[in-house]
């Protein structure tokens, strides 16, 4: 019996590509515009990006809401960087301004940033405030994973 294909949406275009389960490591990219659809840096969302590259994504998306005043968010923003790399492919890290995206931010009722959020399939998982270095983030993120 083979596993179901995973949709992956593409960072770059907002392409929904499906992508077989037993391929995920092999770094597939976006069948349109060819970028890889698992970076291992954290993707920039927007309004206007946020709600279709969370809702359909079957792997995990961890975003990091933060803005650019935030000092904590500032400190963090490298941890989170490394903590992309090595999650990679089970998750997908992102980062949300929230200056930038008022609009999916008023959406969360955060209670301080930097706050991150792990998201499956559009449905929160669970979320956790306040700055993390790189061994946390990932930890939190392992543990925090929802068990398919």
């Amino acid at each position: 019996m083979t596993a179901s294909p995973l949709t992956l949406v593409c960072s770059h275009c907002l392409a929904v590509n499906r992508v077989p389960a037993n391929r995920i490591h092999d770094r597939p990219i976006c069948g349109k515009c060819q970028t890889t659809l698992l970076p291992t840096a954290p993707v920039a969302l927007t309004d206007q990006s946020f709600g279709k590259f969370v809702s359909r994504s079957d792997v995990p998306v961890l975003v990091d809401f933060w803005a650019s005043w935030c000092g904590p968010c500032r400190m963090m923003a490298p941890a989170f960087a490394e903590a992309a790399a090595e999650l990679s492919p089970q998750f997908i890290l992102a980062k949300l301004d929230t200056d930038a995206a008022p609009q999916t931010a008023s959406q969360f009722s955060l209670s301080g940033i930097p706050t991150i959020i792990l998201f499956q399939r559009g449905n929160e998982f669970a979320r956790q405030a306040g700055a993390m270095n790189t061994d946390q983030i990932v930890q939190w993120a392992r543990s925090s994973a929802p068990r398919l």
